[in-house]
Formats: structure tokens, sequence, C-alpha cells
């Protein structure tokens, strides 16, 4: 840990939620959607998806222009099933280390999300862990399409200090895309980045022997 740190804003897919954005590109393409990897990835999206994840359109307009780009007959539950396909589970000593760090450290959770993928990832947790939200490890959560900004704008990292008198000096941000890293440090926020293969619990807070 980064020494003088007191606050901790995590990143939600691919830190604490395993995601595969593979599985999402695949279930498209087999669902007739053949350039679906040129409209959306890990480090760039097109306009829909940004409207998406900041509020701008609802689930109903989300799941309607998507099939209007696939093949005809393609349904909102094919829709849904692809686009929820990424969402993987919460492994469980993620969740406990959470639960440690928040008896010392002000946590809390900023992520470019949807509706969607909110009422999913709830769900996944309910169904695994009993936990109805993820709202229980955390003192705020800011969650993109819920707050009308997304990373990697400075805009939402300022909200996030301001909203609650954080220091950017004493705070660390965690988060597995790098331009939202980049962003963070602009504001003069410690920053730690998980390249690929690299996790919290085995890399950031690894109990020790």
């Amino acid at each position: 840990m980064i020494e003088g740190i007191r606050h901790i804003i995590f990143d939600l897919g691919g830190v604490i939620l395993n995601i595969d954005y593979k599985l999402t590109e695949q279930a498209f393409v087999e669902a007739g959607i053949a350039d679906f990897p040129a409209l959306y990835s890990q480090l760039r999206q097109t306009d829909l998806f940004d409207k998406f994840e900041t509020g701008g359109i609802g689930k109903a307009e989300f799941i309607s222009e998507l099939q209007k780009v696939g093949p005809a007959g393609i349904t909102e539950a094919q829709v849904l099933a692809a686009w929820n396909a990424m969402l993987l589970d919460f492994p469980v000593r993620r969740l406990q280390i959470l639960q440690q760090l928040r008896l010392y450290y002000d946590l809390f959770l900023l992520s470019n999300t949807n509706e969607i993928h909110e009422e999913t990832f709830n769900d996944i947790l309910m169904r695994e862990r009993g936990i109805p939200n993820l709202g229980v490890f955390f003192d705020k959560v800011y969650l993109s399409h819920r707050v009308g900004m997304r990373k990697p704008n400075k805009e939402i990292f300022q909200r996030v200090l301001d909203d609650n008198g954080l220091k950017p000096e004493h705070t660390l941000f965690i988060d597995d895309s790098p331009q939202h890293i980049a962003a963070a440090k602009e504001l003069g926020i410690q920053t730690i980045f998980l390249d690929k293969g690299m996790t919290i619990e085995e890399t950031v807070f690894r109990a020790k022997a």
C-alpha cells in the first residue's frame, strides 16, 4: 500500500467483479452482429454505449438500437444474454478484503456501468454470496449511469473528491483501464493500475506469509 492513504476508490469490473469482454463480443457475433467488436471494447466504444453508461438512454432504447443493427428477428432476450455474458463472478477473497479494509479506510466504488449490468451484478452477488447489493461494502457508490458522468472524464473523479471531502494525495484509485488511471493522476490522486493478470488479492492486498 502507498503511505498516507486514507481513502480508496475501487473500479468494479476487472477489479472486484471478474469480467470477460470477449464473451460479450462472441455472444453478439454469434447472434448476428458481426461488427460488434468495432462498436464496443474496454478501451473505446461508440456513442450508443456512452449514452447508456451515463443515463442518456434507458434499457428499452439501448436494446432497440442493438436490435436495429442485428439480424431480423434478434430478440430482447438474446440482446440481454449477450450484453450480460461478460459478467462472471465475485471471488470471495475480494469481498473479504473489502470488509477488512473498511475497518481502516473510507471505501468508494466508481464504475462505468449501466442499468442492465447493475441489476445483473447485484443478482450475481445475491445468488452467489447472499448479499443484496454492493453498497454494503462501501461508504458510497458512484455508478456512471446514475450520476450522468463516466470515466475517464475528470469531472466524475472530482465529484467523488468534493462530495466526500477527500484530498487527492490521501486517496488511492484502483482500476484496470489505463485511460482511467491517467485521468485520476491528473487530479493528483494516487493510483494502482491492475494490468492483465494482476488482481487485488494477489498483487495489491496479498496476505503476508
